[in-house]
């Protein structure tokens, strides 16, 4: 509810789709819902270094028929095979306006949810086609040491114990990686040394609590 909330202040939706696994129960009901809604529509088929041809391109053509997309682009995310054009698209969507906050500044989000949202990042990033799409980073605390560097601790909340098992990997190890990935990025968007703390919970409900979406920077809407 929050991301269509958000799309209707959008100047262009976007629909990424995984061609390999499609997972058709959601992806119908976003076709739905995109199909009445009076953005620019964008589709996007990702992994094309490992869909064969002719079954992407009849996909394409399907989901096309269903919603009026603008523009379909074919990427991989893996060897970044389209992404350029794609990233120069969306630049070229944008209307030109008044800077919005400081031009130096690296976004609008507060440091603590941005540090979140890195977090949330790797967590996709490493865990490629085993992910907890049904997770969040909550930001638990954010505070600043005397000598200048910061300290966060996160909490990655997952609806399932096997996601929990995913997420921490064997022996603390996909964790640990997550953890250290994100911590670097920090460092230089910050610009100061960061101690970064995660652990993981497992909570089946926890898309129904409103407490974690405002904690997450999101609008709570049911």
């Amino acid at each position: 509810s929050a991301a269509w909330e958000g799309a209707e202040a959008a100047d262009a939706v976007l629909l990424l789709v995984d061609p390999i696994k499609q997972r058709r129960h959601e992806l119908e009901p976003l076709l739905e819902a995109l199909a009445n809604r009076p953005e620019r529509k964008i589709l996007v088929l990702n992994k094309v270094d490992r869909a064969k041809k002719e079954p992407l391109l009849a996909l394409a053509q399907e989901l096309a028929s269903k919603v009026d997309f603008a523009e379909i682009y074919f990427v991989s995310a893996l060897n970044g095979d389209g992404v350029p054009e794609l990233k120069d698209a969306l630049a070229g969507m944008m209307p030109e306006a008044e800077w919005m906050y400081p031009e130096d500044q690296v976004s609008d989000a507060s440091e603590r949810l941005l540090a979140a949202e890195i977090t949330r990042e790797q967590l996709y990033q490493q865990l490629h086609e085993e992910p907890p799409y049904d997770s969040a980073v909550r930001p638990e605390s954010y505070t600043v040491r005397k000598d200048g560097s910061i300290e966060i601790h996160q909490q990655i909340v997952v609806a399932r114990e096997t996601q929990r098992a995913i997420v921490l990997g064997k022996g603390g190890a996909r964790i640990k990686a997550i953890g250290e990935a994100a911590r670097k990025e920090l460092c230089e968007v910050l610009g100061v040394k960061v101690h970064l703390f995660l652990h993981v919970k497992q909570s089946e409900n926890w898309a129904e609590d409103k407490e974690i979406f405002e904690e997450m920077g999101l609008d709570w809407v049911r």
